[in-house]
């Protein structure tokens, strides 16, 4: 019964209905231009599979108008707007994190054709096997898109930055330290004469770009406080900003989809991967799952809630009594150890409403004056 190509994926769609065969569970390998399809019968019969066109024409061609089924499609470039159109047709969608998929991932005979049909057997036995992403809407898309522009700035600043310093240091010189924001002022004046000609438009690129960031910026302070005023409660703990605030808002989505706020951190990959095997039971390095950006934002701001001149609160101390027991790794540990928590606090202060203290626990576990 199963056939190649669009048509033979469509007509088997058609008839396995028309046969009374009961509902079906496709998978789709997406690609950039076209995906791959898989369909699976009840019985876990391949019904039809083939090459499709990633089109909004071509998904509804053979899509909109099928009974309503379980349909899982691979996390990537298309994966956001086709989880909105299969979804407006009344389809269950999930979208799929193959990279914590071994079987789709790490597998020895990997295909376009063999993707899209694991992702359908997986589908039918336990949409949990996919290690499913919560896809977002159309609404915020916009914001989330402002996010990564600001985030690609910053990134390539750093690079011209580190590139102009790196080829100032092989000429025998070298540059005074500096921020990123300050290097135009402090740093950039004291290229070599020699190097000028060359490192000059690197310098106007950088001036340029810090000049767009501090837009950005503007940009996303005006969103925070205009579209999504519960960023105020999370910019109550020291450090935390509102390019901060409005990624972990924006990251997040719904802050009741946890149970707990403490599943913030294995969500955002930063708790360590574990290995246990018998007497075997390794601690690795963070997992480094979820959304890159924000992860880097909080690993940003326990840095400076680490610093001398930050205020003091209950996190600070803690993460400095960790930071005390060793060198460097020590101090790196601390630093992951204090992102998580603080991510934790955010998502608390915000399903909770409460007003931040940053001396809870110093005040609550301080012993109480003799009465007079």
């Amino acid at each position: 019964m199963a056939k190649s190509g669009l048509l033979g994926v469509v007509d088997d769609l058609q008839d396995s209905y028309e046969a009374g065969e009961g509902s079906v569970t496709i998978g789709i390998d997406l690609g950039d231009r076209y995906s791959y399809c898989c369909v699976l019968s009840e019985e876990a019969t391949v019904l039809a599979q083939g090459r499709i066109r990633n089109s909004a024409e071509t998904l509804q061609r053979y899509f909109r108008d099928i009974p309503r089924c379980r349909i899982a499609i691979e996390a990537g470039t298309h994966s956001r707007w086709i989880y909105e159109l299969l979804s407006s047709w009344g389809h269950e969608v999930i979208v799929a994190n193959t990279g914590a998929i071994p079987m789709i991932s790490a597998s020895n005979r990997k295909s376009d054709e063999a993707d899209a049909q694991m992702l359908a057997r997986l589908a039918r036995a336990d949409p949990k096997l996919l290690s499913p992403i919560r896809s977002r809407g159309k609404s915020g898309y916009e914001d989330v898109v402002c996010m990564n522009a600001r985030d690609l700035l910053v990134r390539t600043r750093v690079k011209l930055i580190n590139a102009v310093r790196g080829m100032v240091k092989s000429s025998g010189s070298r540059l005074p330290g500096s921020t990123t924001e300050s290097f135009i002022t402090k740093a950039a004046p004291y290229i070599p004469d020699l190097l000028q000609p060359a490192l000059a438009p690197l310098v106007e690129n950088i001036a340029r770009l810090t000049e767009q960031i501090r837009e950005f910026d503007k940009r996303i302070e005006h969103l925070a406080r205009t579209r999504y005023p519960e960023t105020a409660r999370l910019r109550q703990v020291s450090g935390v900003g509102p390019v901060t605030a409005l990624k972990f808002v924006l990251t997040i989505g719904d802050p009741h989809r946890f149970e707990k706020s403490r599943d913030i951190g294995p969500y955002l990959g930063l708790v360590p991967r574990r290995h246990q095997s018998g007497a075997v039971d390794k601690q690795m390095r963070i997992s480094k799952a979820g959304n890159r950006q924000l992860r880097v934002l909080l690993v940003q701001c326990a840095h400076r809630m680490l610093t001398r001149s930050s205020p003091d609160s209950d996190l600070k101390r803690w993460g400095t009594r960790m930071a005390a027991h060793g060198g460097k790794s020590s101090r790196k540990r601390a630093v992951t150890a204090v992102a998580r928590k603080l991510a934790v606090l955010l998502h608390k202060l915000w399903v909770s409403g409460n007003t931040y203290r940053p001396l809870f626990n110093a005040t609550s576990l301080a012993p109480s004056q003799p009465a007079a």
